[in-house]
């Protein structure tokens, strides 16, 4: 019998164990994972990049988390002798609109407590002459790490402090008891007194192994990057961004350098049709159709019909992709994208057909399970742990 079983090996549950274990030292934990090793997934499958929160709604619990976490997340680096770097962000605006656009970004990074610098043109050539803007916003505090490393130092300091993992344990069944919840996986039949999961792609299912209904089905999308040749790592002095279009939600193209000095350009935002589908040819008809019958996911693609073609027709045709890179960056050629492997982001999509924008939890008399967690919940990792450590310690001293 455990103590606290926690289902997934990426960011957010090596850090969810990791504080638990802090918080009870002499309790038995387990975390269960179905991959061989930590940060398969979303985790393994990002830019690195450490957020500062100039996107989210002041007040949410992204804004808070992201905060929090930048700080945290540099520390944690520190203290374990972790490599990043805080290079800094640059948001570039290309057109009059896009200035009216960044603004607004700009008050909302006031009001999200960022320190932040607004760029003319010539001081956004002089910082980056590589790139073409009618201006831009410095944001110091972003960063880029390997935040599967990130992961795996969580998981040491777990084992360290007594706690145990076990990997190619996919589960398979949960059952919540009045006492224990009861988890059956691949690798065995596991009790525990209380439950945490953090299963990103799967945060439904799972919800709904434990006869919840969870109120959102999570719909993957692709996120495909390329990488620049070694010619280009020193194209860029920081992290390029473009200004999002508000009507669409997510980000757009922008160059990213990554803390082993390569750069890449992405990603853009393709329907999967896998839930964990890295590939273009990675199909589930399974997944397929559930996506394809449910009424919350129909009624996205319906409202995002044309900007979902114009993705996908990017994926397919480098040339389309390029363009919107160039904007920005010019200097670069169809020669430029290279092979970069894709991520895959496990997006909640509520029944009335909108996105679940912020972090999201499904709680049960023994059980905390993390329903969505978008960008930025890698940044966020630590302070999302202790989010979850909290709701615990409300469930153990109920």
């Amino acid at each position: 019998m455990y103590d606290f079983i926690i289902i997934g090996g990426g960011i957010l549950g090596m850090s969810t164990a990791m504080q638990l274990k802090q918080a009870y030292p002499d309790r038995r934990m387990l975390v269960v994972e179905k991959e061989r090793e930590a940060a398969c997934h979303q985790t393994g499958h990002n830019s690195g990049v450490i957020h500062a929160g100039v996107y989210y709604t002041p007040g949410s619990l992204k804004a808070r988390f992201c905060l929090e976490g930048n700080r945290a997340t540099k520390a944690f680096c520190e203290a374990h002798d972790i490599p990043y770097d805080s290079c800094g962000k640059l948001l570039v605006a290309t057109n009059d609109l896009e200035m009216q656009r960044m603004k607004a970004l700009w008050e909302r990074t006031e009001a999200n407590g960022l320190e932040r610098e607004w760029l003319g043109p010539e001081a956004l050539a002089e910082r980056e002459p590589n790139i073409t803007g009618v201006g831009g916003i410095f944001v110091p505090s972003s960063g880029i790490v390997d935040y599967a490393a990130v992961t795996r130092a969580m998981a040491a300091e777990f084992e360290r402090m007594g706690g145990e993992i076990r990997f190619g344990a996919e589960v398979t069944a949960l059952e919540e008891r009045r006492q224990e919840v009861v988890v059956t996986t691949g690798a065995g039949e596991f009790t525990g007194r209380y439950l945490v999961t953090c299963s990103g792609l799967m945060a439904d299912r799972v919800v709904r192994m434990l006869g919840q209904d969870p109120g959102f089905t999570i719909c993957p999308f692709r996120g495909e990057y390329y990488r620049l040749p070694e010619r280009h790592n020193a194209i860029v002095n920081h992290l390029i961004y473009p200004i999002p279009d508000p009507s669409m939600p997510f980000l757009g193209v922008h160059l990213t350098r990554m803390i082993d000095g390569s750069v890449t350009v992405g990603p853009n935002a393709v329907l999967a049709f896998k839930r964990e589908g890295y590939r273009r040819r990675d199909v589930s008809l399974g997944d397929m159709a559930r996506m394809f019958s449910d009424p919350g996911i129909l009624r996205v693609l319906g409202r995002n019909l044309r900007p979902g073609l114009t993705e996908m027709k990017n994926s397919l045709h480098r040339r389309g992709y390029l363009e919107l890179v160039r904007k920005y960056c010019p200097s670069l050629g169809l020669e430029d994208l290279g092979h970069y492997p894709a991520g895959v982001r496990a997006q909640a999509v509520s029944r009335d057909g909108k996105l679940v924008d912020d972090f999201l939890f499904v709680n049960t008399p023994r059980t905390v399970n993390v329903g969505n967690a978008p960008s930025p919940a890698a940044t966020s990792a630590i302070p999302i742990g202790t989010h979850i450590v909290d709701k615990v310690k409300a469930l153990v001293e109920a």
